[in-house]
């Protein structure tokens, strides 16, 4: 936290957190825990937030490729289209954006 004074709430919230870290603390000592990093590279990550989001979104399986996720988003945006609902259309058009981008760099 950055700021020219400590206020009231910022001592509490950095009491609170220091009162976690320390339980947390105690529990791996007594637990032999060794807390490591998670190495994961940040576009793995949000590949999977979007696939996650997109696939939650428009009623996706977990199983179906990018691929079978944008045919269906083509469908979707196609439909909506037809139906007049362009920012739907273009929300959809967005995200076939994003999976190809994503399919296409790894």
């Amino acid at each position: 936290m950055y700021a020219d004074e400590l206020t009231e709430s910022m001592e509490k919230a950095i009491s609170e957190t220091n009162r976690r870290r320390k339980i947390q603390q105690e529990y791996n000592e007594k637990h032999g825990i060794t807390p490591k990093t998670i190495k994961k590279s940040v576009r793995e990550t949000i590949k999977a937030t979007i696939v996650e989001d997109v696939s939650a979104k428009y009623d996706i399986g977990k199983d179906e490729s990018i691929d079978d996720i944008i045919n269906k988003l083509t469908d979707e945006m196609l439909k909506a289209a037809a139906n007049m609902e362009f920012e739907k259309a273009a929300e959809l058009r967005d995200k076939i954006k994003e999976l190809d981008n994503m399919k296409e760099g790894g």
